[in-house]
């Protein structure tokens, strides 16, 4: 693998429906699509991209025969709420929403249909009532995945010296954080590896946590899943590289950032999907009826300028993960 440049590999409800599909009832106007995500439209426009894909493969495109409303809350979670009943009360067709957007969506409306792209379990948090009928009117894309966190884990062990603790920063705030551990820890005692396990629940608790992980002399921190570690990916990409600690991430935004390595499971590719989805719905399907669907697609994403940084840019196991 070269190391020059900053490398990307890719891998790899029940409602009542009107009888007619929404846009041959609506025939006298476009249908309208409410697109709502927790982070900005900057940075997020390679994911606007691929949702417009999807629409286009299901036979959709923006500004001829459908119109997007974009509500973004730029990290502030509060506002996620009011951005959510702006576009109920705009009367969109359908509503799409990502992790902590989908929670809102879902508390603004039961009859519009809201499909998600989360990494969260949409069974345990309340979206819907089994992946394969989801019910109610939210359906969507989960990644959420055991597999993930031990390849993460797997990547960080390879990266981190032996002899060296690997830390675990969880956000106790969100609920996928207790099987993300479980996953971790049954890692480590596969491979006889001490993991240094630390909670965070809101900004002020990072620099305490940093300083806790560098006086157990970590060598490697893997970073939660969780809208509040997106948040502050800033802040603890700046914690990492004060403290010399390669850290593992779960999607390319904290790579982008500075951080070393990410993987998990393609959002882009998800967004796809998801587009998919509101064109099917649009043409008439029912949300309750599309099963909930699961990544195709994985990407390992590295900083080389980071891993040079850090001494790492000869580290030979950085590579394409199995699939």
């Amino acid at each position: 693998m070269r190391r020059r440049d900053f490398l990307v590999l890719g891998s790899a409800a029940a409602c009542s429906w009107p009888s007619l599909p929404r846009v041959t009832r609506a025939q006298q106007k476009i249908p309208v699509i409410g697109f709502l995500r927790n982070t900005s439209a900057t940075g997020s426009e390679h994911l606007v991209r691929a949702f417009s894909q999807g629409l286009r493969e299901a036979g959709l495109e923006e500004g001829q025969n459908v119109k997007i409303e974009y509500r973004w809350a730029n990290d502030r979670l509060d506002a996620l709420p009011a951005l959510a009943k702006d576009l109920v009360q705009a009367q969109v067709d359908c509503l799409v929403a990502n992790n902590q957007s989908v929670l809102a969506a879902k508390s603004a409306t039961s009859t519009i249909p809201v499909v998600f792209v989360t990494g969260g379990d949409p069974v345990g948090i309340g979206l819907v009532s089994s992946l394969s009928h989801p019910g109610g009117n939210v359906t969507g894309i989960s990644f959420t995945s055991a597999p993930l966190d031990t390849k993460r884990f797997g990547l960080m062990h390879e990266i981190v010296p032996k002899d060296r603790t690997i830390a675990f920063l969880i956000d106790s705030n969100t609920p996928a954080s207790e099987g993300q551990l479980q996953a971790m820890q049954r890692a480590a005692q596969a491979v006889d590896r001490k993991l240094l396990v630390v909670r965070a629940e809101k900004e002020s608790d990072l620099d305490d946590r940093f300083s806790t992980i560098a006086k157990a002399n970590a060598g490697g921190i893997i970073i939660g899943t969780g809208p509040f570690f997106l948040a502050y990916r800033y802040r603890l990409i700046a914690l990492a590289d004060r403290h010399k600690l390669p850290g593992m991430f779960s999607n390319r935004n904290y790579v982008e950032a500075g951080g070393l390595v990410s993987y998990g499971a393609s959002i882009p590719d998800a967004y796809r999907q998801a587009g998919i989805y509101v064109g099917r719905i649009l043409k008439g399907e029912r949300p309750a009826d599309l099963p909930i669907l699961q990544p195709t697609k994985f990407d390992l994403i590295i900083n080389l300028i980071t891993a040079k940084a850090l001494g790492l840019d000869q580290c030979a196991v950085i590579a394409k993960p199995q699939q």
